[in-house]
């Protein structure tokens, strides 16, 4: 599609990831599921999200999970060469920890981390992970926004049900659907936190990108942060 419209390329943005190796078939030569931030390994990645996605350029490339093997200096050289080259505009990480984003990012690399974040996965609230974004303006991606389904309807979940019969209240309130009120919880943060909506459907696409003109204020943020604790904050 890409390759028939040029134009629409310039109206999208192209993210992928790299920095897994899976078993499967089209990757005989994988033994074991296992992770590789070899220079080689990102740079061969690239070449081939380019050549799959027929384009010339990756708008943002993500090191998929922390590698217990990875070397911050091979991986700063083959985002600099990729950068040089105008294949990839912007780098970043998922699923890294303070730590870990500090490691990288003392090369100045890292401009984006994707993480859970949820009002069924909080921890990202209190492990340093968003103070640390605000702090060195790293953006933050949040994977599995409504809580991988949980929070999109019926559920057994009791955590999810407290956190859906707030949201339904608030929802009335702001003349708008739940879901929608918890992606705003979410982009309330100050570390300015873009959801990463899963789904496929138009309807629901259209519904997530509303959800940037609901205006939630603190106390009905905290409500519902009471809701997913089951209890008053301290």
């Amino acid at each position: 599609v890409l390759e028939e419209s040029p134009s629409l390329r310039e109206r999208i943005r192209l993210i992928t990831k790299c920095g897994i190796r899976l078993v499967t078939p089209n990757r005989p030569e994988h033994r074991i599921k296992s992770y590789d931030t070899s220079r080689r390994h990102i740079i061969e990645s690239v070449e081939r999200s380019l050549s799959n996605l027929c384009t010339d350029r990756i708008d943002l490339l993500l090191i998929h999970r922390p590698d217990p093997l990875m070397d911050p200096h091979e991986v700063a050289e083959a985002f600099r060469i990729l950068s040089e080259q105008g294949k990839v505009l912007h780098f970043g990480v998922s699923n890294f920890s303070v730590h870990q984003v500090d490691m990288l990012h003392r090369h100045r690399i890292v401009e984006v981390n994707q993480v859970e974040v949820s009002l069924l996965q909080t921890e990202p609230l209190y492990n340093g992970v968003l103070d640390q974004s605000i702090r060195e303006g790293i953006g933050v991606q949040a994977w599995s926004p409504l809580g991988a389904g949980r929070l999109n309807g019926d559920t057994t979940d009791e955590r999810a049900r407290r956190v859906m019969a707030v949201a339904g209240i608030l929802a009335d309130t702001h003349g708008c659907k739940p879901g929608q009120v918890l992606l705003a919880w979410l982009m309330r943060h100050p570390a300015r936190i873009v959801p990463v909506v899963g789904t496929t459907r138009i309807e629901r696409m259209r519904d997530a990108v509303k959800s940037k003109d609901v205006r939630l204020d603190s106390e009905e943020w905290f409500m519902l942060l009471r809701a997913s604790h089951g209890e008053e904050v301290p």
